[in-house]
């Protein structure tokens, strides 16, 4: 999935659950996000590594 799918996946989820959220939530932390890339990094890291040693 993109991320902009995603994006929209979250805003519908947020629409159709609207009224069970506190009015007053927080907005989700850039902390988040951070994670999610770190995440993405060391997937794609472990991809390459095994890649690489299964040509050697």
């Amino acid at each position: 999935m993109m991320v902009a799918d995603i994006n929209r996946l979250e805003q519908a989820a947020r629409v159709s659950m609207s009224g069970f959220q506190d009015a007053e939530a927080p907005p989700a932390p850039r902390s988040a996000h951070l994670s999610l890339r770190l995440g993405a990094v060391a997937l794609l890291a472990a991809l390459v590594l095994t890649a690489a040693w299964q040509l050697t």
